[in-house]
């Protein structure tokens, strides 16, 4: 199937864009931002801290990210057929800053409401779990999965059913952050949202504050809502084609998770 447009940018911050996909069909894809990144001035390569794609570039072309990584996930119905689209965030490959996606339209019933983790897990991450920056700042935290790959955490092998596979210690101190997203594999009962009549979407990272034009300069603020800068990885494409709706891509900070130097997004 065919890739999004652009499969990776950088967006300023307060910044929007927005992405019109492909003309029709079903589709699916993943939405990340990588963090830490810089480019090597000998060499011209992109390396990130967190969720690099191995590219070594501002595109990803298609390659998913490493974790751990926030992930909002999407499944969008084909235009005209009466479907619903299925959307989450998922924590299940870990946690590296906050992200919400929600439709441009309200619901009935408890449909069409955005998923998010506005939660700080950095702040909560069990010190197993924990990757740490050069300074000593905690800047991912893994899933118990992605840490220790056993069956029991990773719900594989005798633990491959929701039967068999409930939540674990690891996966509660996520859930306890971030109540709406998906804390381990079969976590869909209060993880999984729908919405249909063809909505076009908003991804926003570090919601729950409130949005700066990029213009705005003034120092005072500056030391307190460290400018956040974008690389924006775009969605992993699984399916067909879909119809021509836009997502919109939002930056908005959260003070205390993304003003320090080591959450610059791309």
């Amino acid at each position: 199937s065919p890739r999004l447009a652009r499969t990776g940018f950088y967006l300023a911050p307060g910044a929007t864009d927005a992405l019109a996909a492909p003309s029709s069909g079903a589709w699916s894809g993943n939405f990340w931002a990588r963090t830490g990144c810089a480019v090597d001035a000998s060499t011209g390569r992109l390396a990130c801290a967190t969720a690099d794609c191995g590219t070594s570039d501002v595109a990803c072309a298609g390659r998913g990210p490493a974790p751990p990584v926030t992930l909002a996930e999407i499944t969008l119905a084909a235009p005209g057929g009466g479907g619903q689209d299925f959307y989450d965030v998922s924590l299940v490959d870990g946690f590296n800053l906050p992200l919400s996606i929600a439709p441009d339209k309200n619901g009935d019933g408890g449909a069409c409401r955005a998923a998010e983790c506005a939660g700080d897990v950095n702040a909560v991450c069990p010190s197993d779990l924990r990757v740490v920056s050069g300074s000593g700042e905690v800047v991912a935290c893994k899933s118990a999965c992605n840490a220790y790959g056993s069956a029991r955490y990773c719900c594989t092998g005798d633990y491959g059913t929701p039967a068999a596979c409930g939540p674990t210690s690891y996966s509660q101190v996520f859930k306890a952050a971030c109540p709406a997203a998906y804390s381990y594999a079969y976590d869909d009962a209060s993880s999984t949202f729908t919405c249909a009549g063809g909505p076009d979407y908003t991804v926003t990272f570090c919601p729950g504050a409130t949005p700066r034009s990029a213009s705005l300069s003034v120092p005072a603020l500056l030391h307190l809502t460290f400018q956040v800068r974008i690389w924006l990885v775009l969605a992993l494409p699984k399916g067909a084609d879909l119809s021509q709706r836009s997502v919109t891509f939002r930056v908005i900070k959260m003070e205390e998770i993304c003003r320090s130097e080591s959450s610059k997004i791309f």
